[in-house]
Formats: structure tokens, C-alpha cells, sequence
């Protein structure tokens, strides 16, 4: 790779890294998002987790909040539902909490028992015979896109590989119609972003707007599934399912745009951060080239080395003493999965890539426990025959420059990333 390109970021992480240990502690805010855009918070959670494992901070743009940055520690909260809720009512599952009349409830942003009788409802969607069915489909899809791929002239990888495929995955899952397949892009672009100048929306009202947009156009397909026989598609079965067939207007847009972002967002950034991570360790690239049999462990290791959402929250719902810290009852929770992939009581040597690692699934980014990923296998379903396709046609595919990365402390995901095929 290009000199240059590490140059320019090796500088940037070492005043991040004078910066993080000249702040007080006290001061930490480690939500804000331009961190995130810059790459820079990695030195913050690293004396977090030495030093402070469970912080509050007192004022960011998100409101008061505690980090939880270690793997275990997380694993505790993920796992204590009895006091740490994901419903939305109270906030919901992101730091950044929404306008109580603008809730909407999905089954990651509820609690038991509604939480599962919901989630089983789209469960079959990742059943081994349906995933089967949908590899056949993948492989095909990803052989086409590829095939049409510029040689020697730069392109975006995000927007003609990782969000083409994705999206053509979710049009597949809902059985969405094909010539309006973007528009499931922009919707999961809209649902997660800070409304701002110059930004995927301006402001909140704009956001509002689309994804009543969204709504509307599902509850038009809703219509004509549920008047049909029940098929395989997402729409179809929470049509014909007793637990969500009933769903008021917010929890429907609310489980929509929770399938939207979670099919649609992971798998592009982590399927961009896959091309980074191994220009970045060329070594790693080898390995691969060298071993295509090694795509199995690499796959859950670019998940981990990615993290592709950086954070989830709970709101607490009684007074606890947690590793020492008094949590009051309706403190807002966050557990950085960005940072407990890189803890290194728990995984070995967390900053390097390895594609080989002993034991690559030990990691955060899907999650744990009752809200652990329900399309898991999904996802490393399509990674993994991705990169099967790329290595029977590549020797190398070259990133010319660092990726634009989003200004968000929650997806964390890339906007553009140049590369190049040699002809």
C-alpha cells in the first residue's frame, strides 16, 4: 500500500494518542462522533479500559452516559435483562436518544417476552435450508458484480461492491421490488445518521419525512402479501404471524427499519473493512491468496477487527453497584463493542489482523445473549462467498487511499473507499 496513506494515519494516531493521556479522565467523551470519523478513539478506550473500565460522562451531545469498554464487563450488562432494558420507550438500543413521540418499537428495542415471540417470527429466514437457498443466490449476485468491475482505473468499492450487494440481499429478503432496491440504502443511511449540514439529512423533520416514506411503502407491499398465500420473504412471514401481524404502525416501521439497518449496514462496512484490513496487513493478504480454506476464520476475525456497530445501550431500570460504580435508576448504559474487541485481557494481540486466529469468534459485534444478531450466519454467509468469488478472480485488489468514514459513534462504516484492480 501506498506509503503515504500510513504516514498520514500513523501522525493522526499519535496525537490522538498525546490527546487521550493529557485529558482528564473526567472529561472523557468518548461519543463524540468526529473521534469516529477521524479513527482517533482508539487510544481513548484503551486508557478507558486500564484505567476506568466503567465511566460516566457528565455532558456530551448525546446527554449524560456510562462506558462500558471491557469484553466481560459487557458480556454482564448484555446479560442482566432484569435491570438493564433495551426498550424503546425508555430510549432504546443507541446513545442517542429519540423524541418520546418519535419511538418506535422493534424487537432488538424491547424486552421480554414480547422481545422473542417477535424475533422468532423472522427466524426462519436463517434457517440451514433457507440459507441454502439464499447461498445460491449470493454466489450468483456476487459473481455478476464483480465480473463487471472496472480494471486498472480507480473506483468506490463502498458504493459498487458493499452497498450493491447488500442491497440486492435485502431486496432478495423482502422480496422488495428490484428497481427501487437503493432505496432500502438511503433509508438505512437516513434511520442511523445525525441530522446536520451537508449531512444525509439537514434535519430531524427531513428524517421523519423519509422514513415515513419507508413506512408508507411497506404498508403498500404489507398489503398485497397479506392478501397472498405466505411465502419465504421478511414481509411475508411478520404478515402472516400471530405476533406481528397485528403490529401498531411505529413497532412495523420500527422492525422494518431494524431489518434494514442490520441486513444492509454490518455486512457493507465490514465487507469494505475486509479490503482495508488486508491492504493494511499485506502479509494477511498472502495468507489468504495463499490458503482460500483460510476464508473460514477470516471472515469472523473482519467482523471482529471491524466492529461494524461501534455500540449498543441500556437504560437502567433500579439503582446498581456495578464493578464499583453507582448506576442510578434511568442512567443511559452504553457498551462499546468497539472497544471490548480490542481488550486484551481477552483476546490475544487485538490489534493485529489475524486471518488465522485460534478462536476468531470471540468477539462483540454481533452482540450477546436474548439481542445477539439474528442474522448472523447471514452475514458470514455473504461474506464469506464474497470473498470466494474475489479470490477466483483477483490476485490483488489495491486501496490508493484512506476511506471517508462515517461521522457516526454508532454505525461505524465507511462512505468511500478507493481502490484499484490491476488489468
Amino acid at each position: 500500500m501506498h506509503g503515504t496513506v500510513d504516514l498520514a494515519s500513523d501522525s493522526q494516531l499519535r496525537s490522538a494518542r498525546d490527546a487521550a493521556q493529557s485529558t482528564p479522565l473526567a472529561d472523557f467523551d468518548v461519543s463524540n462522533p468526529e473521534l469516529f470519523k477521524t479513527d482517533s478513539f482508539w487510544p481513548y478506550f484503551d486508557r478507558l479500559r486500564r484505567e476506568e473500565p466503567v465511566h460516566y460522562c457528565k455532558d456530551s451531545m448525546f446527554g449524560p452516559y456510562w462506558s462500558v469498554t471491557k469484553y466481560n464487563d459487557i458480556m454482564d450488562i448484555e446479560t442482566n435483562h432484569a435491570v438493564f432494558s433495551s426498550a424503546a420507550s425508555l430510549g432504546g438500543i443507541t446513545i442517542r436518544d429519540v423524541a418520546p413521540d418519535l419511538r418506535r418499537e422493534s424487537f432488538i428495542a424491547m424486552d421480554q417476552p414480547r422481545h422473542s415471540a417477535q424475533r422468532k417470527t423472522v427466524a426462519p429466514m436463517f434457517t440451514p435450508t433457507h440459507l441454502d437457498e439464499l447461498a445460491i443466490n449470493i454466489r450468483k449476485r456476487s459473481a455478476e458484480c464483480l465480473d463487471n468491475l472496472p480494471k486498472n482505473e480507480v473506483f468506490d468499492w463502498v458504493d459498487q461492491v458493499s452497498i450493491e450487494l447488500t442491497t440486492q440481499m435485502l431486496a432478495v429478503l423482502f422480496d422488495f421490488p428490484w428497481e427501487d432496491r437503493r432505496k432500502l440504502t438511503r433509508w438505512s443511511d437516513v434511520a442511523t445518521t445525525l441530522p446536520g449540514p451537508g449531512g444525509v439529512v439537514a434535519t430531524e423533520e427531513e428524517r421523519q419525512a423519509e422514513l415515513m416514506e419507508c413506512a408508507t411503502y411497506f404498508a403498500r407491499l404489507w398489503k398485497e402479501r397479506i392478501s397472498q398465500p405466505p411465502k419465504s420473504d421478511l414481509l411475508s412471514m411478520m404478515a402472516h404471524s400471530d405476533a406481528t401481524r397485528d403490529m401498531d404502525p411505529k413497532n412495523f416501521l420500527g422492525n422494518l427499519i431494524l431489518l434494514i439497518v442490520g441486513g444492509n449496514d454490518t455486512t457493507r462496512n465490514t465487507l469494505s473493512g475486509s479490503i482495508y484490513a488486508l491492504n493494511k496487513n499485506p502479509d494477511q493478504y498472502r495468507k489468504l491468496r495463499d490458503n482460500p480454506d483460510l476464508i473460514d476464520s477470516f471472515v469472523p476475525e473482519v467482523i471482529r477487527w471491524q466492529t461494524p456497530l461501534a455500540h449498543m445501550r441500556r437504560t437502567a431500570l433500579e439503582d446498581i453497584e456495578f464493578r464499583g460504580r453507582q448506576i442510578k435508576k434511568g442512567d443511559k448504559v452504553v457498551m462499546w463493542y468497539v472497544s471490548g474487541n480490542r481488550d486484551e485481557d481477552v483476546i490475544d494481540r487485538p490489534y493485529d489482523f489475524i486471518i488465522d486466529r485460534a478462536r476468531p469468534r470471540t468477539h462483540l459485534s454481533f452482540g450477546f445473549g436474548i439481542h445477539r444478531c439474528v442474522g448472523i450466519r447471514l452475514a458470514e454467509l455473504q461474506l464469506r462467498i464474497i470473498w470466494e468469488e474475489i479470490l477466483k478472480r483477483y490476485d490483488n485488489i489495491e486501496v490508493i487511499a484512506e476511506p471517508k468514514r462515517v461521522y457516526s459513534s454508532f454505525v461505524k462504516g465507511y462512505e468511500t473507499l478507493p481502490v484499484r484492480i490491476a488489468g
